[in-house]
């Protein structure tokens, strides 16, 4: 059994003197900082509603997934998490399917995985709708703009 937290977790932030405790430890830590520091800093910053602090921490935990392999497995599932939360769904998809991968039972990432791509088919449908729309509109306009190019 995983303790990988829900998706739902990452949509509750932190209280900002939560997220500056964190903050303050990792730069207290300078350039000898800890991989669980830099790692519960990442968290913190994922979990907010700043896209800015969202993506400071994803690219927190790619630093951490690049230069620490025992920490690779648990980094999968955050960088999932994180790009989902930024919109980056296909980046998503790609570290949540590679933890499936390692762990086809892991209940946290199976129903991330149902949350993206419910994301994505509502998104695709909606962009469906939206070229749908410019295409009416264009043929309307090209329409009334043959019209009058004929009554000359």
């Amino acid at each position: 059994m995983s303790n990988l937290p829900y998706a739902a977790d990452a949509e509750s932030p932190l209280k900002p003197d939560e997220l500056k405790v964190l903050r303050d430890q990792y730069e207290k830590e300078g350039s000898f900082v800890g991989v669980q520091t830099k790692f519960n800093y990442a968290w913190g910053l994922i979990k907010s509603a700043s896209r800015s602090e969202q993506q400071e921490g994803v690219r927190l935990l790619s630093e951490i997934f690049r230069q620490e392999q025992e920490r690779r497995r648990e980094c999968l599932y955050y960088l999932a998490l994180g790009n989902f939360k930024l919109g980056n769904y296909a980046e998503a998809r790609r570290y949540n399917e590679a933890l499936l991968n390692y762990e086809p039972a892991n209940l946290q990432a199976a129903s991330l995985r149902d949350l993206i791509d419910e994301k994505v088919q509502k998104e695709g449908l909606m962009g469906v709708a939206i070229v749908s729309g410019a295409a009416i509109a264009a043929g309307v306009i090209g329409s009334l703009i043959f019209k009058g190019a004929r009554k000359r």
